[in-house]
C-alpha cells in the first residue's frame, strides 16, 4: 500500500504551490459539479465529489507527479483542514440553539454519544476491526460525515487509507438515508413537521444530505432539520477536546511514559469563532464569503485524502468497515428515533 510521507511541508513557495494549485483545481471542479441539478438533487456535496475526484486522480494521473505535488498536497491534508474547521464556525450561532429548544439539544447530545459508543462496542469488539477506523466512522456517523472524519483525523491519526474508507462509508449510507427519510415521512402521517425535522437533523449524517432531504419534506421539516443538524456540527468541538484528552490519556499508559499528542487547538477555535459569530458584528456578506472559503479549504483537504488513497487500500479494508456502517445506519433510525419520541415525550 503507497502512501505518502507525513512529514510536515516546508513552506517554501516552490514546493507546496504546485500541490495546492492541484487540490484547488479539484476543489474547484467538484462544487462545480455539486452546483449542476441532476447532482446537486441526489444530495452529492461539494466534500463528497472533492473526495471522489481526488481518488480518481491518485490512482491515475497523481503517481506521475507526486515528486512535484507532494508538499503541497500534505499542507492541504494538514493545516488547511484545520483552518477550514475553524472557519466552519461562522456557520453556528447561540440563537439556533435556542431555536431547536432544550429538547433538541438534549436529543443531539443523545443520538451522538449513543451512536460514538455503540460504533466502538462493535467495531472494535463484535467485528474486530482496527481502532482507528472505527473512530473515524464513529465521528461521521454520530456528527457530520466527511467533514468529522476530516477534523478527528488530526487527533486519530490515522493514515490516509483509512480516513477514505471512513469518508466513503458514512457518504454512502447518509446519501441512502436522502431516499430513505421522506419515505418515512410519508409513512408516518401523525408526526408533526417539526419532529420529524429534528429526528432527520439528528439522525442523518451530513449537512447536505439533510438539505436534501428535508427539502423533499417541506419548508417548515426542512428548516427545522437544519437547524437541529447545526446545533450537532456545533457539537464537533466539544467531541474533538474530549477525544483528544482521551485518546492522549490512553497512548500515555500504552508507552508507559508522558506523549507528545498535541491539544486540538483548532476545535477551541471553532467553538470561539461561533461564538464571535453569534454577536452578529460582521456584515452577512463578509460571513458568506468566509463560509466559502471554509467550503473551499475543506474541499481542498478532501481533494488532497483522495489523491493520497489507493484502491489497494479500500480493497484490503474489506467488507466489515460497510457492514459496520449499515449497522450505525439502522441505529440511527430506529435508535435515533426512538430518543427523539423519548425525549419529546417528557419534555412536552
Amino acid at each position: 500500500m503507497a502512501e505518502l510521507s507525513v512529514n510536515k511541508p516546508p513552506f517554501h513557495l516552490h514546493h507546496w504551490l504546485p500541490g495546492l494549485l492541484l487540490t484547488a483545481a479539484i476543489a474547484g471542479g467538484a462544487a462545480w459539479l455539486a452546483n449542476q441539478p441532476w447532482l446537486a438533487g441526489a444530495g452529492f456535496g461539494a466534500l463528497t465529489l472533492a473526495i471522489i475526484l481526488g481518488i480518481v486522480l491518485g490512482n491515475t494521473l497523481y503517481p506521475h507527479i507526486t515528486e512535484h505535488c507532494d508538499s503541497g498536497v500534505l499542507l492541504a491534508k494538514q493545516r488547511l483542514l484545520r483552518l477550514g474547521i475553524i472557519l466552519y464556525g461562522f456557520r453556528i450561532t447561540v440563537q439556533q440553539i435556542a431555536d431547536v429548544g432544550i429538547s433538541g439539544v438534549l436529543i443531539d447530545a443523545l443520538v451522538l454519544s449513543s451512536t460514538f459508543l455503540l460504533t466502538c462496542l462493535i467495531g472494535i469488539r463484535l467485528l474486530k476491526m482496527d481502532r482507528e477506523t472505527v473512530w473515524l466512522i464513529g465521528a461521521g456517523s454520530s456528527i457530520c460525515g466527511a467533514a468529522a472524519v476530516l477534523a478527528s483525523e488530526p487527533i486519530v491519526k490515522a493514515p490516509p487509507s483509512k480516513v477514505a474508507v471512513a469518508v466513503a462509508t458514512v457518504v454512502l449510507f447518509g446519501t441512502i438515508g436522502i431516499v430513505i427519510y421522506p419515505l418515512l415521512w410519508t409513512l408516518l402521517p401523525n408526526v408533526s413537521a417539526a419532529h420529524f425535522g429534528i429526528f432527520t437533523g439528528s439522525t442523518l449524517h451530513e449537512v447536505a444530505q439533510v438539505v436534501a432531504a428535508g427539502h423533499a419534506m417541506g419548508a417548515e421539516a426542512e428548516n427545522t432539520a437544519v437547524i437541529a443538524k447545526m446545533l450537532r456540527v456545533m457539537m464537533l468541538a466539544p467531541f474533538l477536546l474530549i477525544l483528544g484528552s482521551w485518546l492522549k490519556r490512553q497512548r500515555s499508559q500504552q508507552a508507559a511514559q508522558p506523549t507528545s499528542a498535541s491539544f486540538p487547538w483548532f476545535a477551541l477555535l471553532f467553538i470561539v469563532v461561533a461564538l464571535f459569530n453569534s454577536l452578529h458584528l460582521l456584515p452577512a456578506q463578509v460571513v458568506g464569503t468566509l463560509n466559502q472559503l471554509a467550503n473551499l479549504l475543506l474541499a481542498m483537504a478532501m481533494a488532497a485524502l483522495g489523491l493520497t488513497t489507493r484502491f489497494s487500500a479500500l480493497k484490503q479494508a474489506g467488507f466489515k468497515p460497510l457492514l459496520l456502517g449499515l449497522v450505525m445506519f439502522g441505529w440511527l433510525i430506529l435508535g435515533g428515533g426512538a430518543l427523539n419520541m423519548l425525549v419529546q415525550h417528557f419534555m412536552a
